[in-house]
């Protein structure tokens, strides 16, 4: 008789809650795009995230939509960035947990709230020395 436990059986699936977070440098902007639980465990990513758009000095859009979880490391990233960087923060549809945050914590008043994906803006284009 098989064990229900042998290592023939594959062990059981655990679903992976864990967030990401990626830099996209745009033309006209940098989008960051979050996904999964947005805390404490991504403190390295969202620290060099945030750095990255500092540096880019253009205006900065949050893709929220798949984020599930958020604490205060993600509220603190959104704060940084809509203090830091030019322009409006733009938050992309963030979910229902996301909205919650950003009205108890009055973070929602330093951001726009979108609800679909909104193009880069287009890079200035340099004057004709001519």
């Amino acid at each position: 008789m098989a064990d229900a436990n042998s290592s023939d059986s594959p062990p059981p699936a655990v679903p992976d809650h864990s967030g990401s977070v990626h830099a996209l440098l745009e033309s006209g902007c940098t989008r960051l795009v979050l996904s999964g639980e947005i805390d404490l465990a991504l403190n390295s990513e969202l620290t060099e995230a945030v750095a990255d758009a500092e540096a880019a000095g253009l205006p900065v859009q949050v893709d929220a939509r798949h984020v599930t979880f958020m604490d205060s490391s993600g509220i603190a990233l959104l704060a940084r960035l809509a203090s830091r960087t030019p322009g409006r923060l733009t938050l992309i549809k963030p979910p229902d947990v996301v909205r919650f945050l950003l009205e108890v914590t009055r973070i929602g008043e330093m951001v726009d709230i979108v609800d679909s994906v909104v193009p880069a803006p287009a890079a200035p284009v340099p004057p004709d020395p001519a």
